[in-house]
């Protein structure tokens, strides 16, 4: 009896041993696949002539995605100097004035705004039931809907962002009336993490 209580406890220790492994193996071979993804994109994306690697004897994999990034964390710092300030807002009322280009321009950054919003007390993370009664998903609250619509439903309507998983870039953008929205504590990041993550990073309450 003692060998085969033996046998079963080092059986049970090996599917342990082997479960634990696929757990953390996971998350790094997605991360490790996603990241050669991107530097795979980055590369088709960006020119051979404003590539780096196109210059350097060795091609540095990645590199290009380090030099964008710090390339926007120094726009980002002009565009809050006084001259950033001037510049941008000539570029803005340029693309304002384009007809094609002022729809896209203008929606893209109500929406970036309305993501990247510092102020803590405007809450733009939502609970709402979805795709039926019973059945609920975490979306984004982008604005209390104006005009045609709530002229034609006679509703206060919220247009709540529904994103997919894995990929939040993709989603819905549904309209809830007012009372059916439930705002959330959890922030923009947290919310993002949630999605991604299919529901396995819980965010603190």
């Amino acid at each position: 009896m003692s060998k085969n209580k033996k046998k079963k406890s080092f059986a049970l220790k090996i599917r342990n041993y082997f479960i634990t492994g696929i757990v953390v193996l996971i998350p790094i071979g997605f991360t490790l696949y996603l990241s050669k993804f991107l530097i795979t994109i980055s590369t088709k994306l960006i020119p051979s002539s404003l590539n780096p690697n196109t210059y350097l004897q060795y091609s540095i994999p990645g590199l290009e995605i380090l030099l964008t990034v710090i390339f926007i964390t120094i726009i980002g710092g002009l565009s809050l100097s006084f001259l950033g300030k001037k510049f941008l807002q000539i570029i803005d009322d340029l693309f304002k004035r384009i007809p094609i280009l002022r729809t896209i321009y203008s929606a893209i950054g109500q929406m970036t705004e309305s993501f990247t919003s510092s102020n803590k007390n405007e809450k733009s993370v939502v609970l709402v039931e979805y795709p039926r009664k019973g059945s609920w998903a975490v979306g984004f609250a982008t604005k209390e809907n104006q005009g045609e619509i709530k002229n034609k439903t006679n509703k206060d309507l919220i247009n709540v962002f529904v994103p997919t998983t894995p990929n939040p870039t993709s989603g819905f953008l549904l309209m809830f009336p007012k009372d059916e929205v439930i705002y959330l504590n959890m922030n923009f990041e947290e919310a993002s993490k949630f999605i991604v993550s299919a529901g396995t990073s819980n965010p603190k309450s």
